[in-house]
């Protein structure tokens, strides 16, 4: 079983930058990819970035694509997000989320930035970005 806690959130002008950081708790990080989702006031929750361990692969939502960059420090079992030229819509609470890791490719992409496919999840961290 995992544990996760996030920090990192604030509020930050368009433009601006802010890095998310996740701790998990347990001995067998490095056996779980890894993602950030995140929710709007009103939205569903919407998939962001994940990172894998096994296969190496790293995937990110259109959206943020260019502008965040996910990584991860075993050694540290942490998992970052780093949000650059941020816009006020990617105002949200983030989640820092972990699911089992596989080697198979196929897994990876059919669970990926399936929020289902997620079994531990984070409280979670305010963004705000103020126009």
């Amino acid at each position: 079983q995992v544990q996760l806690v996030e920090s990192g959130g604030g509020l930050v002008q368009a433009g601006g930058s802010l890095r998310l950081s996740c701790a998990a708790s347990g001995r067998t990080f490095s056996s779980y990819a890894m993602g950030w989702f995140r929710q709007a006031p009103g939205k569903e929750r919407e998939f962001v970035a994940a990172k894998s361990w096994s296969i190496g692969l790293t995937y990110y939502a259109d959206s943020v694509k260019g502008r965040f960059t996910i990584s991860r420090d075993n050694a540290k079992n942490t998992v970052d997000l780093q949000m650059n030229t941020l816009k006020p819509e990617d105002t949200a609470v983030y989640y820092c989320a972990a699911r089992p890791d596989s080697p198979l490719i196929s897994k990876w992409n059919t669970a990926r930035s399936d929020s289902a496919a997620y079994a531990y999840w984070g409280q979670g961290t305010q963004v705000t970005v103020s126009s």
